[in-house]
């Protein structure tokens, strides 16, 4: 009975055992197939030049909070203005195209230009370059980033260098393949030799560019080093391994590689706007040495008070708090004069500047010409304390970007410099309360005619004499205006060359409007201070022809020699000032023909090139 029974069970057990080393051996075949399948499906994916990456799926929002997240750390380096309106690239082409139209649709009506507006310091800095492809159509890469970054990406563009240290770029290039192959490879049990060849290259090719930054400090086998890893990354992509897996990993690298260029960008931006609105050495030396050299002799103080206050001489008024700026505006203005006997400048600064422009000034001749220094500081009244700092404010300029949403108007966006009165303007009634008229000049602007003819201008009822620019109507920057009362088809006007009626604005009361106005906008923090002017001056431009202003010298490489040559002044307005390396070098013989190249003072500080 037992043997009958044992017997019995033996069989059903041999039954099931077959069964299950039948499925175990289906599982082994299946498990060999769906590689099999899964690699042939996907082989495209790689190549020998390297990993060609799909499109990015990651979405808009968490890349850009990436970014935001990265720029945040190093806050204190940028400047906000420049993370405001940066725009981040590497954003899909489908889903902004999806956007656009639905706030189309949700809308119902087509999209109009924008205009982007952005404050910027009017001071101590000019770039300048050229290049006949410049005169041509400009990718829109570039346009965009000149839409965002102003005069900086022109000026990047004209001083772009070739490669340099091709070497280590390329070492640069295997490590980073190296790296995203070998997390993948390292989970390979057969794989141990390759992935030890592997982490050694990688060790050797950090080593490497740790003590090394360019192709000169690279050691001589170099170029050994870098064929081994080359074919060890192509035994890399040789294995059978899960793409998925190098695919996240390429992507994690590429991710922090574009966030890093996207930060080089902008830092490198708030460096060039840096440079822009700081005094370089050659003329801080320049304002030490004659502020020095006005305490150690004053003995040749020759003022003449007399003119400085006769109402029937042409008065021209300078804000500037750099000497050798300054000093084009009134040489220019004095070497193109039919009669210089009857001008007089005056030259408005601040208390540390004062000295070196008083010894300057007394110091150097323009023919018949008299120049007045004066310091501001005792003239701005303790009532408008509140509404600004009480020290010089010079002109205001202004980015004005014009640009579509869609790629088309983007391509044909251009970008405007507008330069208004400040503060310190609205104090002229009350500086010069025994004139009737005067011209007030910007000091970056050269004169190439004769002035005169501004004095015998019939302004009728108007304050003011201005060019205009239509090109931008106050409609277009209302959102920067807040919500006081204007003409929306008004047009903007330039200071640079302004003819003005003292004696008219004292009637109707300009400054008081103006500051009312600041009041206002600063109470209900609504728009700009500074865009008051332009409220302030509405219905009461006179405009001038276009032909005595040729603005744009400051930014715009275009401008041709023909119309350089006919206007009566230039303005270098934007960020591009003549007296500086940032300058565009075809506009600056036109103004460094007004310095003097022997002057002593200009040799010892490097001002002259």
């Amino acid at each position: 009975m037992k043997g009958g029974g044992g017997g019995g069970g033996v069989g059903p057990g041999k039954r099931r055992w077959r069964f299950l080393a039948v499925g175990v051996l289906f599982l082994v075949v299946l498990s060999m197939l769906v590689p099999l399948g899964f690699l042939l499906g996907l082989h495209n994916g790689f190549h020998s030049a390297g990993f060609v990456p799909r499109p990015h799926t990651t979405t808009s929002g968490d890349r850009s909070n990436h970014v935001d997240n990265l720029v945040r750390k190093l806050g204190p380096t940028l400047p906000k203005d420049i993370l405001k309106h940066y725009v981040n690239e590497a954003k899909n082409e489908t889903s902004s195209a999806n956007a656009t139209r639905k706030s189309q649709k949700k809308k119902g009506t087509p999209v109009p230009p924008q205009v982007v507006l952005q404050p910027l310091s009017k001071r101590n800095i000019s770039g300048d370059g050229d290049k006949a492809g410049m005169k041509g159509g400009i990718n829109e890469g570039l346009r965009l980033c000149e839409l965002q970054y102003g005069s900086y990406c022109i000026w990047h563009e004209e001083n772009r260098e070739d490669m340099k240290d091709s070497m280590v770029k390329k070492l640069k290039d295997q490590l980073f393949v190296a790296r995203a192959y070998y997390p993948s490879v390292a989970k390979i049990p057969a794989q141990n030799t390759l992935t030890r060849d592997l982490r050694q290259n990688i060790q050797e090719l950090e080593r490497v560019l740790s003590e090394s930054t360019t192709d000169a400090d690279l050691p001589p086998e170099i170029q050994k080093k870098s064929e081994r890893m080359e074919a060890t990354i192509a035994k890399s992509k040789s294995v059978t391994m899960d793409c998925h897996n190098v695919d996240k990993k390429l992507r994690q690298i590429f991710d922090l590689t574009e966030d890093e260029a996207n930060f080089h960008m902008k830092q490198s931006a708030f460096l060039y706007q840096l440079a822009v609105q700081t005094m370089p050495k050659s003329q801080h030396c320049l304002s030490m040495r004659l502020t020095v050299e006005y305490f150690r002799d004053d003995s040749f103080d020759q003022e003449l008070p007399v003119k400085y206050s006769d109402p029937t001489l042409q008065h021209y008024v300078i804000f500037s708090t750099n000497v050798i700026a300054s000093t084009v505006v009134i040489n220019s203005t004095v070497m193109h004069a039919r009669d210089s006997m009857n001008q007089v400048f005056h030259v408005l600064t601040n208390g540390q500047n004062y000295y070196a422009m008083k010894h300057w000034f007394l110091g150097n001749t323009f023919k018949d010409a008299v120049v007045e220094v004066l310091n501001i500081d005792p003239f701005i009244p303790d009532y408008y304390d509140k509404a600004t700092p009480s020290h010089l404010n010079l002109p205001t300029e202004f980015r004005v970007s014009f640009h579509g949403i869609n790629n088309a108007s983007a391509m044909h966006s251009r970008t405007q410099y507008i330069s208004i009165f400040s503060h310190s303007h609205y104090l002229l009634p009350e500086i010069f309360k025994n004139l009737e008229k005067v011209v007030v000049l910007d000091d970056d602007i050269v004169v190439q005619q004769d002035l005169s003819t501004l004095w015998s201008l019939n302004m009728g009822q108007k304050v003011m004499g201005a060019i205009q620019i239509c090109s931008v109507r106050l409609g277009q920057v209302r959102s920067y205006l807040g919500e006081s009362s204007f003409h929306k088809n008004s047009c903007t006007w330039m200071s640079g060359l302004n003819v003005i009626d003292l004696a008219r604005w004292r009637k109707l009361g300009i400054s008081e409007t103006y500051w009312k106005l600041v009041k206002e906008q600063v109470s209900k923090k609504e728009g700009s201070a500074a865009l008051a002017s332009l409220l302030t001056f509405q219905d009461l431009i006179y405009a001038l022809d276009n032909d005595w202003v040729l603005s744009g010298l400051g930014h715009d490489y275009g401008l041709s020699t023909q119309s350089i040559k006919k206007a009566a002044v230039l303005h270098y307005n934007g960020n591009m000032k003549p007296w500086l390396e940032l300058g565009i070098p075809k506009y600056k013989v036109y103004w460094r023909k007004f310095l003097n190249p022997e002057n002593q003072f200009l040799n010892e500080c490097n001002v002259n090139p």
